[in-house]
């Protein structure tokens, strides 16, 4: 996940705002996962349950990654669709729904991890972050076949103008 986001910033980065900061936010949310998760380089953390306040970091990040993603790049996205064509309207079409399936999933483990202790076993909670991950990772897959077109089509209308 942490190679596919350098890369992306390396291929994106500079071209918008918008892509920069979600970008940035995307790596945020993959280390603070990892952290999570105990996952290399942070494996030695990984001996317990994480604490409740690391939890609901992590969950605080993923709601602001969403909305980033939901209010301001998929926004950019259909606008750019409107101006360049059917062709980046329909792929922007068909990725949302499969898109749409993480952030249910994302909501969910928001809602049972964010503030309650209660729910809190090992056993699920790792199931579940774990499930959530491979969301993720399909997720920024799909997203970055978005960006790509915003890119393309953000470039395109640049060196035209």
């Amino acid at each position: 996940m942490y190679t596919r986001v350098q890369q992306a910033q390396q291929k994106w980065g500079g071209s918008l705002n918008a892509i920069d900061n979600w970008l940035q936010e995307r790596r945020e949310l993959i280390v603070c996962y990892c952290r999570l998760a105990g996952l290399p380089p942070f494996e030695k953390d990984r001996h317990t349950m994480p604490s409740q306040d690391k939890i609901k970091e992590f969950c605080q990040l993923l709601m602001d990654y969403l909305s980033a993603g939901h209010f301001e790049v998929y926004e950019q996205i259909v606008a750019q669709c409107a101006v360049n064509g059917t062709d980046s309207r329909k792929l922007a079409d068909s990725l949302y729904p499969k898109i749409s399936v993480s952030t249910d999933l994302a909501l969910e483990f928001n809602d049972k991890y964010a503030d309650h202790l209660s729910t809190r076993r090992s056993g699920s909670f790792d199931l579940e972050l774990s499930a959530l991950g491979q969301a993720l990772e399909e997720r920024f897959a799909l997203e970055d076949k978005l960006i790509d077109t915003l890119h393309a089509k953000h470039q395109s209308t640049q060196t035209i103008a």
